[in-house]
C-alpha cells in the first residue's frame, strides 16, 4: 500500500520501499504472526513429535533385538539338535562297522582255518602218493622242473 502511495505522490520508490520494510520488521506483531516464527505451541508439538519418534524408534529397536535373540536361540537349538543327530548317527555307524568288522574277521578266520586243514590234507595225500610211487614221483618232478626251466629261459 505504501508503494501505491509513493507512485501517486511521485516519490522515489526505493525510499518508500525501504521505509515500508523498516516499519514491517519493527512491528512486534510481524515476528509473532509470521508462519516461520516458532510459538510455544509449535515448539511443544515438535518436542512431542521428537519424543514420540524416539519412543517408537526405541520400541522398534527393542522388537528387533528381541527378534534377533529369538532367531539366535532357534539357530542354537537347531545346531544342538543337528549335533545330537549327527553324533547318534556316527555312533550307530561306528557300532555297525564294528559288528561287520567282527563278522568279517570271524569269517576270514574260519576260511584261514579251512585253508590250513585243506593244505595239511593235500600235504598228507602228496606224501602218501610219493611213498606209494617213488619212481613215478621223481620222474614227474624232474619233468616239471625241466619245463619250468625252459619257460624261465625264454
Amino acid at each position: 500500500m505504501h508503494c501505491i502511495q509513493a507512485i501517486q505522490s511521485n516519490q522515489p520508490l526505493t525510499t518508500n520501499l525501504t521505509q515500508t520494510m523498516e516499519e514491517t520488521y519493527a512491528d512486534p506483531k510481524f515476528t509473532t504472526d509470521s508462519p516461520f516464527s516458532e510459538t510455544p505451541a509449535s515448539q511443544q508439538a515438535a518436542n512431542d513429535l521428537r519424543a514420540a519418534a524416539g519412543e517408537k524408534a526405541k520400541e522398534i529397536a527393542q522388537d528387533a533385538s528381541n527378534k534377533a535373540k529369538q532367531i539366535k536361540q532357534t539357530a542354537v537349538d537347531k545346531a544342538q539338535q543337528f549335533r545330537d543327530f549327527a553324533g547318534n548317527k556316527a555312533s550307530d555307524i561306528k557300532n555297525t562297522a564294528g559288528v561287520k568288522a567282527q563278522q568279517i574277521k570271524q569269517v576270514a578266520g574260519e576260511q584261514v582255518q579251512n585253508g590250513r586243514v585243506k593244505a595239511r590234507a593235500a600235504h598228507a595225500d602228496t606224501e602218501e602218493y610219493i611213498r606209494q610211487h617213488p619212481t613215478k614221483s621223481v620222474l614227474t618232478a624232474l619233468g616239471i622242473g625241466f619245463v619250468i626251466g625252459l619257460v624261465i629261459r625264454r
